[in-house]
């Protein structure tokens, strides 16, 4: 254990004023390298010793469990005996489910396509067929799945795979027409071969086309029944090696299956129709049925209908047989949706889906295909969803999923994670959300119930937030690795409807999804809960436990930057506060030609981008608004993205920031504290003196704006960008479809809902001018000034993956939702000295505003993309009577430090170097009943660090997109500082508590994982986790406490991972079995006379047949047999304290038991040798006993 030692400065023994803490902040960017500490001033004493607990032993990264549906679906399979599903997809993934808690995620290393699935029943084995024509077998045994063997087919591409119940001979047809036969255990192909050209007849010119179905006829095991795509159907003899019967239809098949005494078999077809085929007539079907066809004349043929991709022909013993198809809709209805077709008996069911259908299973009693099948569900799988439909009562109602299916239900846009948190929001959460859950699911329990899961050791609450592009907010129940849905609440419901004629009119400021959710901040303590979104707002909700009808109180605020009309202007003629009617001639004259125009040709000004309603709103128990705050168009310039939010629940106060400037509003008392341009707050200290340009250098990149195109950004060109020092603007220099910032910053002038008070340099928010209950505030009401700021292309659509700042137009969904568009120059050597900065992280604390203070007062830390912090000092009324009448003093205290790159996160800890968390108040409902506590005192946490105390100093925490510092305050020293990267910029950054001690864990853009101890930075970790491919990835990456992250790795799938070593050496203990001993159901006792008249007596056996003694050995160059990892990653998986220990114990005992197995066989061959051998010496003997010498 290391121990630190930090130099004491001397506090306040001199006076410093704000410019010497500029240059000071500025300073101490330049400072020591990578990890390095010096100390804060010349003269010191010994400050307290910090001790770090946390070392490299403690972290190591490993992904947990994967939540959501399966992305881009292709193949399905259902064990009967287990219970447990599998779901093959597009990208090489598989995903094995059974009861809530059993979720595996496995997939193939060479990410092809899984075409075809099928279970070892009851065995714990797969088998998966992928598109580069390979074969795996998988096996359950273990909680982590791993390939056992692959089989790579070199000159034919399969087509499909069919493996009878309890068997190890796996039949494999391919593209050619052939079909191979494949031993399971070894994974092994057999000589023996069907090939096309001898299983139809000679007679017949044309290639059969490729095998679309194989399966053993369920009354002789013998015979295999291969469907050919032209329509043939051949009904083989393995043991005779030919052909016993051949059937032939005009249409395509596209499946077929038995009836279960394996006498008819039912085939579906491309025109919509199904076939019933019996064997004792193949010369024409014995029926055929167009069910969605229209009825004909007689002697005229039926109408086609669409094909029936699949078809399911299921037997019951007491009612009719289920037949079960998807497709087969008549061509005449275009519009209608994807359908399953049930039919039983004279009624016919369409159950009519959401999506389009992948693929379906019927989940039938028994396993043997020769009994009745009493078929009880369907499983139905969509491209992006899964149900299950109750086959056992007669309106087929759909069975409740318990697992989160539905992330996606509208693409994810942020998301937000939470470990630790109070143990009663869940119970709280679920009550209220239980109440809005849909009705009308079966009354049965869920029938994939395979597996054996337990809680494990780590049990303490987490809760995961998305946030989705129509404006729901949805909280999960994280805890335990699982994952199921709490509480909804809909944003949306806040604003008015948009109508058919006014979409454009109302919001031009994004092509879609106007309530998209941008940022969410949430205090679990408080249960404040705020979001803004995409158009330009910020709502603050509270939660209650009862029901209220209120109106909303909305702001609306103006935030829009000027251009003075001065060429080469001096620093004194750029006052911090200029006069405004001064700049109105000016202003005017910047118009250009980048107005945007209302329909009645009126400029828009002052009007928001969504209108809040303006009747009284039932609002359920629950989260309920309590604020809206709106930016507003100001002189047909839209209001710009917001980049950044907080919320004090303990100060009341709410403050955002986008490019323009900060917004800091009082939801207390609903009345703007502060709206002022970046530039503003620093008064007459900016650093780097930026001053306005020549309007006609604007007017020229306004005009080449127009030419702008979205061609892809090169990766080696894009990997050093960052995507928050710049605003998404472009030159026609720059980099094809990278942002960069050529607009020349500007003064911008306070827009608020009441006078700044200029001389004094603050702004208060005099209680006369507070909005009452369902009144709407706006900025206009001050005096109106036209304002021209410099050409900005409107915002665009909302991404599906948390929007950062500005997004490029994108034309298809899956784009809209990949896509992520850096709109930021890299570094502050990018400036160039005219940079508009934008307002990139906000932080609400109690610290040491100046220098010379003494005592922490409450504070706001503003971080820009220029890599500047100011800090606001807060001066606040501390009587909640006051709090409530008299005015909030804001006011920026000239306090200024300076890292790399845009600053993305700050934290504070004690002068012990415990972690100082916000401060907070405590819950109260604001609609409780009860009068007492109505009138109660506000219940305020301002200390909730481990220590309960401050001192005379404390630490501030603050990492940009390139660098992390800590400062030591109030003397703005900067203790230690770490260059993170140089080549590539952080995407995310959090101070995370890990084993009761604070790290700073990074996500950089290049992949890597980075964790550093904290006060001192030493690295701890660092991962080249996950090559940045996806920027989805990117945009919703983010870290909690207890060690956990997570991150949208695909548009509906959440991974979660830990980078703790503890968590990685439990977690075996956290998953869940996926096989579990279950004794195979005994088949039932066909009778005497069935026995006798019902099917062949004879038991057929495959390994006489299909080994390599009779049949031979394949050719080698047809398929290559690959040795897989399976037991090297069983052993990896459970490497590592007691469980890596059991596992080796375990499996060495497997390996002793089998070989005493095989000794046990040798021996009992020896003894049947031996008794052989004393049998025939004995019949000797007495052959030859009484016999005389001379007889021999």
């Amino acid at each position: 254990m290391k121990k630190f030692n930090f130099r004491k400065v001397l506090d306040g023994l001199t006076a410093s004023s704000p410019g010497s803490g500029s240059s000071g902040g500025s300073n101490s960017g330049g400072g020591a390298g990578s990890g390095s500490a010096h100390p804060g001033g010349a003269a010191g004493v010994l400050r307290d010793e910090i001790q770090e607990t946390l070392t490299s032993e403690y972290f190591q990264i490993c992904k947990t469990v994967r939540h959501g549906f399966p992305y881009q679906p292709t193949a399905m399979a259902f064990d009967p005996v287990q219970k447990i599903l599998a779901i093959g997809t597009r990208t090489g993934a598989i995903r094995i489910l059974g009861r809530p808690g059993v979720d595996c995620y496995c997939q193939h290393e060479s990410g092809a396509a899984v075409l075809q699935l099928q279970f070892l029943i009851n065995e714990g084995a797969l088998v998966s067929a992928s598109s580069d024509d390979t074969l795996h077998l998988w096996n359950l045994r273990q909680k982590r799945p791993a390939i056992l063997h692959s089989l790579k087919f070199n000159r034919e591409r399969i087509t499909y795979c069919h493996l009878p119940f309890q068997s190890k001979w796996l039949y494999v047809g391919t593209e050619r027409g052939n079909t191979h036969i494949v031993n399971i255990e070894s994974f092994i192909l057999s000589g023996y071969v069907i090939m096309w050209n001898k299983a139809i007849e000679l007679s017949t010119k044309t290639h059969p086309g490729p095998v679309v179905h194989l399966s053993d006829s369920p009354r002789d095991e013998g015979k295999l029944l291969i469907g050919y795509e032209n329509g043939t159907v051949v009904f083989w003899d393995l043991k005779s090696k030919r052909a016993e019967l051949r059937v032939y239809y005009d249409e395509a098949i596209h499946s077929i299956d038995w009836h279960h005494e394996g006498r008819q078999f039912m085939c579906s077809h491309s025109d919509g129709s199904l076939t019933l085929w019996n064997l004792k007539s193949p010369s024409r079907p014995f029926q055929i049925t167009i069910p969605h066809g229209k009825s004909q004349r007689e002697g005229r043929k039926s109408e086609s209908c669409k094909p029936i991709l699949k078809v399911e022909y299921k037997t019951c013993k007491n009612s009719e047989p289920f037949i079960i198809f998807s497709g087969g809709l008549s061509y005449d209805k275009a519009c209608r949706r994807p359908s399953l077709t049930i039919m039983h008996g004279k009624a016919i069911t369409v159950l009519e889906m959401d999506h389009p259908i992948v693929e379906f299973l019927t989940l039938c009693e028994t396993p043997y295909p020769n009994e009745f099948q009493e078929p009880y569900a369907v499983a139905v799988l969509l491209e992006k969803d899964l149900i299950v439909v109750d086959l056992t009562q007669s309106n087929f109602p759909i069975f409740e999923n318990p697992y989160p299916m539905d992330i996606h239900e509208s693409p994810v846009t942020c998301t937000a994670y939470f470990a630790d948190c109070p143990p009663d929001l869940i119970l709280v959460l679920y009550s209220i959300g239980v109440k809005h859950k849909k009705q009308g699911y079966s009354n049965k329990e869920w029938p994939i119930s395979g597996g054996a899961w337990n809680l494990g050791a780590q049990t303490y609450p987490e809760i995961i937030i998305t946030g989705h592009a129509d404006g729901s907010i949805k909280f999960w129940d994280a805890s335990a690795v699982t994952l199921q849905m709490l509480y909804k609440l809909k944003t949306s419901k806040v604003f008015e409807k948009q109508k058919v004629g006014e979409g454009k009119q109302t919001c031009e400021i994004v092509e879609e999804d106007p309530f998209a959710i941008q940022m969410i901040y949430w205090c679990p303590e408080s249960r404040i809960f705020c979001v803004s979104g995409v158009s330009a707002y910020v709502i603050i909700y509270k939660f209650s436990r009862h029901e209220v009808t209120t109106e909303i109180v909305s702001l609306e605020v103006r935030l829009q930057y000027d251009v003075e009309d001065i060429i080469t202007p001096e620093p004194e003629t750029s006052p911090p506060f200029p006069d405004l009617s001064s700049q109105l001639p000016s202003s005017r004259s910047l118009s250009g030609s980048t107005n945007t125009v209302a329909s009645e040709g009126v400029t828009k000004d002052s009007i928001p981008c969504l209108n809040v309603k303006t009747r009284p709103v039932r609002m359920p128990p629950g989260y309920q608004a309590d604020l809206v705050i709106q930016l507003v168009w100001v002189d047909g310039e839209p209001p710009q993205q917001i980049t950044s939010l907080a919320v004090s629940s303990a100060y009341g106060i709410v403050a955002f920031g986008n490019c323009n400037g900060l917004v800091v509003v009082d939801f207390i008392q609903k009345t703007v504290l502060l709206s002022m341009g970046t530039l503003d707050l620093y008064r007459s200290s900016d650093l780097y003196q930026r001053q306005p340009r020549s309007p006609r250098k604007n007017k020229q990149f306004i005009a080449g704006l127009t030419e702008l195109n979205d061609s892809p950004v090169p990766p080696e060109l894009e990997r050093c960008k960052s995507p928050t020092s710049g605003l998404a603007t472009r030159t026609p220099e720059a980099a094809p479809g990278f942002y960069r910032n050529e607009i020349p910053p500007v003064r911008q002038r306070n827009q608020v809902h009441h006078i700044p008070d200029h001389v004094n340099g603050h702004c208060t928010s005099p209680t006369s001018q507070s909005c009452s209950s369902g009144k709407r505030l706006s900025s206009a009401d001050v005096s109106k000034v036209n304002r021209w700021g410099p050409g900005r292309p409107p915002f665009r659509k909302a991404q599906s993956a948390a929007c950062m700042e500005i997004s490029l137009p994108v034309t298809t969904e899956e784009n809209r939702e990949n896509s992520y568009n850096r709109s930021r120059s890299s570094s502050i050597s990018s400036i160039d000295k005219d940079s508009k900065e934008a307002i990139t992280a906000l932080y609400f604390m109690e610290s040491f505003a100046r220098k010379n203070d003494s005592a922490t007062s409450p504070c706001l830390f503003v971080g820009t993309s220029l890599g500047m912090v100011l800090v606001i000092s807060l001066n606040i009324p501390s009587e909640d009577e006051q709090r409530i009448t008299e005015p909030v003093i804001v006011l920026p205290s000239g306090t200024f430090l300076s890292l790399k790159g845009a600053v993305l996160t700050f934290s504070c800890m004690d002068r012990t170097g415990a972690l100082m968390q916000p401060p907070y108040e405590v819950w109260r409902d604001p609609n409780n009943m009860d009068e007492n506590e109505k009138i109660g005192r506000r219940k305020l946490v301002m200390n909730s660090s481990s220590s309960q105390e401050t001192g005379d100093h404390q630490y501030t925490i603050i990492c940009s997109e390139k660098q992390a510092k800590v400062f030591s305050l109030p003397s703005q020293t900067c203790l230690y500082v770490h260059n993170i990267t140089e080549t590539s910029f952080i995407l995310q950054a959090n101070v995370v508590v890990m084993c009761n001690s604070a790290c700073l864990a990074c996500f950089c853009a290049n992949g890597h994982i980075m964790i550093m101890s904290l006060p001192s930075l030493r690295p701890m970790l660092d991962v080249n986790y996950l090559p940045l491919t996806d920027m989805r990835i990117a945009r919703t990456f983010c870290f909690t406490n207890e060690g956990q992250a997570l991150y949208l790795v695909s548009p509906t799938e959440i991974q979660r991972l830990t980078y703790s070593q503890e968590m990685c050496d439990n977690l075996q203990d956290m998953l869940g079995d996926l096989f579990t001993p279950i004794e195979t159901p005994e088949a039932q006792n066909r009778g005497f006379l069935k026995g006798l008249f019902g099917g062949s007596g004879q038991t057929f056996d495959r390994e006489e047949l299909f080994g390599e003694a009779s049949a031979g050995k394949a050719s080698r160059s047809l398929a290559q047999h690959i040795p897989g990892p399976g037991s090297i990653e069983g052993m990896k998986g459970a490497a590592g304290g007691v469980m890596g220990e059991l596992t080796r114990a375990r499996i060495a005992l497997d390996e002793r038991g089998q070989r005493l197995g095989e000794l046990e066989e040798k021996t009992a061959g020896m003894m049947t040798s031996a008794e052989a051998f004393s049998k025939h010496a004995h019949e000797l003997m007495l052959k030859y006993k009484d016999k005389k010498w001379y007889q021999f």
